[in-house]
């Protein structure tokens, strides 16, 4: 009995850490993107959800993928682009990708005709869907399921590649989301401009551009002090730009 109960807690504790997989980065990307809202923008955001912040919200795709009604969103938080390829030459997965999907919910929420409850869910889908295109494994070009069959360890511990970069690097900090945030290089305001320029799929490219760094590990699969100190930084630049790209996009839908 008493091993039974020592195996529940066990996987009850996997289960939770599974649970939170992504969370502080997805939170500093809120945060960012709210910080470079314009005023007029922020207070619309704002009342579209409820008083609730974009890091607050931005969790809430990843939240919902137990229930069933939310089932035909799994596929679009992904997208599989092939050594290459273009977008526009790769296979379309015909339940959608996260490519496509940040594309439909732009145009839509521009077009407006919305019912309060249908733009707080759009709203909540692109923030997310923002901050999953600019975590690199998430445009993956090889058919690792985005770096998850890539067996590692980190610090001794059993992971994949995928959560590395989702969340291993991160938390290895001990930060909150918002000293994270603020520890942030803060681009120029030329920078800014020209991130902003730049199309969904421009930035798709961007997220592959990081690749041969991400996968350039030793051959025991042993990552620690030496990969972290070598990817940190690109993690940062990778939360900074999803932020300012987010903030963007809803300057441009609601301004």
């Amino acid at each position: 009995m008493k091993k039974i109960l020592a195996l529940c807690l066990m996987l009850f504790m996997l289960n939770q850490t599974a649970m939170a997989w992504g969370v502080t980065g997805h939170r500093v990307v809120g945060l960012v993107a709210q910080k470079h809202l314009k005023k007029r923008v922020n207070r619309k955001v704002n009342s579209i959800l409820n008083q609730n912040s974009l890091a607050e919200v931005s969790n809430w795709m990843d939240d919902i993928k137990s229930d069933t009604a939310y089932k035909h969103t799994h596929d679009w938080h992904w997208v599989t682009i092939l050594s290459g390829e273009t977008y526009e030459q790769s296979t379309k997965n015909s339940k959608g990708d996260v490519i496509m999907k940040i594309e439909e919910l732009v145009a839509t929420l521009k077009a407006g005709g919305l019912s309060a409850a249908q733009e707080e869910t759009y709203l909540k889908y692109l923030v997310h869907l923002v901050g999953d295109m600019h975590q690199p494994l998430h445009i993956g070009d090889r058919y690792n399921q985005g770096g998850n069959q890539v067996r590692v360890t980190w610090f001794g511990q059993n992971s994949n590649l995928h959560r590395v970069w989702d969340s291993d690097l991160i938390e290895q900090k001990s930060l909150s989301y918002s000293d994270l945030a603020g520890f942030l290089d803060e681009p120029t305001k030329e920078t800014r401009k020209m991130w902003q320029k730049m199309s969904v799929r421009e930035w798709a490219a961007v997220s592959q551009s990081h690749f041969p760094q991400i996968y350039d590990f030793p051959a025991d699969g042993k990552l620690g002090y030496r990969y972290s100190y070598d990817n940190f930084n690109t993690v940062q630049t990778c939360l900074m730009q999803a932020g300012i790209h987010l903030a963007g996009l809803l300057n441009e839908i609601y301004g």
